[in-house]
């Protein structure tokens, strides 16, 4: 019997279905090899030669596939059919070969298949090749080329830039596309214009709107009425005037259907469509595509079998009548940039099998599916059909002119099924329908508005735009976009917000760096050049060594370079590129980096290994005035300036809001000479309740915090004290002798407003729950019998109920009762000789692994 392997157990399970017991279907869950995470893994120095190393989690997998080699001696390799695929298929080889699982006489194929279908696995059987070498060389170029960035340029980044966390090949470029986004929106100045439009009414009592487009004989443009007064004076010049229907055309239109989805597509329209992230859309898709619902999900291509194409057709005459059949099958061709190795477009395995049918019960699967099918089904049906009217009406005078546009739905086609998301949606006056109006008819003012407007700034990326862009710029590739755009959130770099990716500071000052040392590793044009020539060696057309020498020898140079920039010298470079943003001018025209708080100093950005960047006073330390990263102010989400803000007064003490490099806190008092650490408090996200607003915070709501920690009251058992406050994981309970005693009992509390409610029965509960669910630890162990003080050296001798048997202790000597003493016979002179033959020994057990440690080493070094 042939051994089948595939990636995941899922396909295996599928595909055990369709060969029957012929097979042996095993999965590899995954890649079973990886470069191991530290440096020297790519000898750059040795044609690029690459130190592989089976993951701990896989070698139970490579195992289990070469103990059924031993009874089977066929491989065949059934891996995805992309470039990551196939180097799971090459890995699997070689790490077999390397085990001699892989004998001279072991036939090794591999087969793909583009559906996990009866028809299509039994179909690629038949069709066995060898591992492809070009894809395989792709993959390594790849790895390579990623590895050496990120090994060799985060480095310089950790040293460099204390609190910047990693850089990636095309993660940089990535994150530099947002953060220029960014920086656009923030130069951007609104420009003001005016329109104007009129409710005008037919002779019949039918209301339609109509814009201005000519005034004074002159066309229009944008700006032409630049403020209030210019729409005011064209407000009158309409109202003082009779309206004629001076012309009325129409035109036949029509719209065509979107091509079926490629990955990029998918991932663009569930993120318009449904909010999901790209991450959440490939899941999603990659379990419809294992349970055999979907072709595989990642491609560029967006051609369909012809077989599919029929299928299609099919599925629509039956659903919607012959109508909506066009009279030849619609074919689509590949736009993208350096398109990877041809697959066909994502789509369902069988077109008569909506998602209703299927029934799916993951939710996130089942509006997947429906978007695929839907999609597939509306590439293939007939166009929309439309008529577009337009009339102009104006003056005897030919003064003014306005234009009213509308259509008429004439057949909807394949709208009937399925309609594009807009990523930023614009309201088209052609969209609304007109009445009806006949040239040379009056029209009648019911009602003349000027309206004021401002441009707006380019909108932020969501994640289907950033996808969208980087496919534009030949960035990345299917496989990529979900982790790349993942990874940059998981860093801190970016964050999500309303469905928009904002930079953060962290990531924000990452690009500024990169940009500035090294700029053409993090260019667009350069990237994309090098996905171009990572392509031509999948296609067989270029050496992949060389591609990789090229690359190193200039990027070896730069990281020299960078080294040897001082932090100063850096910090410098980011301060003044970042000038705009974190310094800018200031109204009455003072120097935006005099330090506002001794006068003297210059401000500047600095960074702390744990925090992150920060501003601070070049005359530090006898000045400490710092601010957070950013602008000056306070940002416009908190309202805290730079010197916190005063909340009132308790007692004699100011009370402050500030914001810290760790985020906002209350503070009681002034930090003096003589009261360097006064009381603080965080200010917990999100409280007192979701949604709360940080410039809402007010006194009342400070002190609650700087009343913190709260004792609840003395634990009815023990005695000892019980408290409640806010820790770095959220709200919690304390029993101890007091919150900064290392150890105790904590037990988290639901929400932050129980850390002032909460009651002893309530705490009690929570605590014994807590040691409860660890299996006692952090309790204090109850002896089974005391036997009194040590008669030597003194200190109580207790018998203790252990994990592994009874046990005497004595200080810190732990020794086991032989099973043939029962506890409650034992003397005290037993116990001393249990405790002596102990001692002897080494006293507790937990030593004893470090002295064999020590003994291989030596032994090691003798060698």
């Amino acid at each position: 019997m042939p051994v089948v392997v595939v990636e995941s157990p899922a396909k295996a399970k599928t595909i055990n279905k369709y060969l029957g017991d012929n097979y042996t279907v095993l999965a590899s869950y995954g890649h079973v090899r990886d470069l191991p995470p530290k440096d020297g893994s790519v000898d750059p120095d040795n044609e690029f030669e690459m130190l592989w190393e089976v993951a701990s989690d896989s070698k139970k997998h490579v195992k289990a596939i070469a103990d059924a080699l031993k009874d089977d001696n066929e491989l065949i390799l059934a891996t995805d059919p992309d470039r990551e695929g196939e180097a799971i298929s090459w890995h699997l080889e070689e790490a077999l070969r390397k085990r001699k699982s892989i004998k001279k006489d072991t036939p090794v194929s591999r087969v793909v298949f583009n559906a996990i279908t009866k028809a299509a696995v039994t179909e690629a059987m038949k069709n066995p090749r060898q591992v492809d070498e070009p894809l395989v060389h792709a993959y390594l170029a790849r790895r390579a080329l990623d590895y050496l960035v990120g090994f060799k340029l985060s480095p310089v980044l950790w040293r460099r830039l204390p609190g910047a966390k990693s850089a990636g090949r095309v993660q940089s470029v990535c994150l530099r596309l947002i953060v220029e986004r960014e920086m656009e929106i923030e130069k951007f100045n609104a420009q003001e214009y005016w329109s104007v439009k009129a409710m005008l009414t037919t002779p019949r009592g039918k209301e339609f709107e109509a814009r201005l487009t000519m005034l004074a004989g002159d066309k229009l443009d944008k700006f032409d009425l630049a403020n209030e007064t210019a729409a005011e004076l064209a407000v009158q010049a309409i109202s003082s005037r009779d309206l004629t229907v001076k012309s009325v055309e129409a035109k036949p239109a029509s719209r065509n259907p979107s091509a079926p989805f490629m990955t990029s597509t998918l991932q663009q329209e569930a993120s318009r469509k449904f909010g999901m992230g790209a991450r959440q859309t490939m899941s999603a898709a990659q379990r419809l595509y294992e349970a055999g619902h979907i072709t595989y999900m990642r491609t560029d291509g967006i051609d369909m079998a012809p077989e599919a194409v029929h299928g299609a057709r099919d599925a629509i005459k039956a659903k919607f009548g012959d109508n909506y059949v066009p009279s030849s099958p619609r074919m689509y061709k590949n736009k993208a940039k350096n398109a990877q190795e041809a697959h066909e477009c994502i789509r369902p395995t069988d077109m008569m099998a909506d998602a209703d049918k299927l029934k799916i019960m993951d939710k996130d699967q089942h509006r997947l599916y429906d978007l695929i099918y839907k999609r597939t089904i509306a590439s293939q049906m007939e166009a929309a059909r439309m008529e577009r009217t337009t009339a102009i009406i104006g003056s005897a005078d030919d003064q003014v002119e306005l234009r009213a546009s509308g259509q008429v739905m004439l057949f909807d086609g394949f709208l009937r099924v399925y309609e594009e998301g807009r990523d930023d949606a614009v309201l088209d006056d052609d969209d609304k329908s007109l009445p009806q109006i006949n040239q040379g008819e009056d029209a009648s003012k019911k009602s003349v508005t000027p309206e004021q407007h401002f441009t707006q700034p380019p909108p932020r990326y969501t994640e289907a735009t950033l996808v969208k862009k980087m496919e534009e710029l030949g960035i990345g590739r299917p496989s990529t976009y979900a982790s790349i755009v993942t990874t940059i959130q998981d860093r801190d770099y970016v964050r999500k917000e309303k469905n928009r990716l904002i930079p953060e500071d962290k990531g924000r000052l990452v690009t500024v760096f990169l940009t500035n040392f090294f700029r053409k590793y993090v260019g667009y044009e350069f990237t994309a050049n090098l996905e171009a020539e990572l392509d031509d060696v999948s296609a067989g057309d270029r050496n992949y060594k060389n591609v990789l020498d090229r690359f190193w020898r200039d990027f070896a140079v730069a990281i020299s370079e960078a080294m040897d920039l001082s932090i100063t010298e850096v910090l410098e470079k980011i301060n003044d590129a970042l000038a705009p943003h974190i310094f800018p001018p200031n109204e009455d025209g003072t120097d935006p980096r005099l330090c506002p708080n001794c006068g003297e100093g210059r401000l500047s950005m600095r960074t702390a290994r744990a925090g992150g960047a920060f501003i601070g006073c070049s005359n530090y330390p006898e000045c400490r005035y710092t601010r957070a990263f950013g602008p000056p102010g306070g940002d416009e989400d908190t309202g805290i300036p730079p010197e916190g803000k005063m909340l009132g007064m308790d007692a004699d003490d100011k009370i402050w809001i500030h914001k810290g490099r760790f985020g906002p806190y209350v503070q009681r008092g002034d930090v003096t000479e003589d009261n360097k650490k006064p009381p603080r408090q965080s200010v917990p996200k999100d409280w007192p309740e979701e949604g709360f607003a940080l410039e809402d915070i007010d006194l009342e709501h400070a002190l609650k915090l700087l009343s913190l920690p709260r004792k609840i009251g003395d634990h009815p058992e023990d005695g000892v004290a019980v408290w409640a406050n806010i820790g770095r994981y959220g709200p919690y309970i304390k029993h101890a002798e007091s919150t900064s005693e290392r150890g105790g009992t904590n037990a988290n509390l639901e929400n932050f407003e129980e850390v002032f409610t909460v009651g002893m029965n309530r705490a009690v509960e929570l605590i014994a729950q807590k040691i409860a669910s660890r299996g006692g630890r952090g309790a204090a162990a109850k002896p089974l019998k005391e036997l009194g003080d040590h008669p030597d050296s003194g200190g109580p001798v207790s018998i203790m109920e252990g994990r592994y048997g009874p046990y005497v202790k004595w200080e810190k000597v732990n020794a086991t009762l032989p099973k043939d003493i029962d506890p409650n016979d034992l003397t005290m002179d037993q116990a001393v000789l249990l405790i002596e033959e102990k001692a002897a020994k080494g006293g507790r057990k937990r030593k004893a692994p470090a002295k064999k440690k020590t003994t291989k080493k030596k032994a090691a070094a003798k060698k």
